[in-house]
C-alpha cells in the first residue's frame, strides 16, 4: 500500500489501483474501491483483500476466498 502517497483519498469517488504482490498502487486518487465480487465500497485504508493475478479488490476474505475458488473452477 502506498500510504504516503500525497494524493490519497483526495478524490471522493473510486481510486483505481494496481494491485501488486502485498501491496497496491494508486493510478487514479479516490477514497475507495468497489468489491469485485459484492460491489461493496471498501475505503483504501481499509483494502487488505485483492488478486494481482485478476487486478481485482475484495471487501474481505471470504469474498477473495469465492473468487479464488471461481477462478480455479
Amino acid at each position: 500500500m502506498n500510504a504516503f502517497d500525497p494524493n490519497l483519498g483526495k478524490s471522493g469517488g473510486p481510486a483505481t489501483l494496481h494491485y501488486g504482490d502485498g501491496e497496491f498502487a494508486v493510478m487514479s486518487p479516490g477514497q475507495y474501491v468497489l468489491c469485485a465480487v459484492t460491489g461493496a465500497k471498501v475505503a483504501l485504508e481499509n483494502l487488505r483483500y485483492w488478486s494481482p493475478e485478476l487486478q481485482e479488490p475484495y471487501a474481505g476474505p471470504a469474498e477473495a476466498l469465492k473468487r479464488w475458488r471461481e477462478s480455479r473452477g
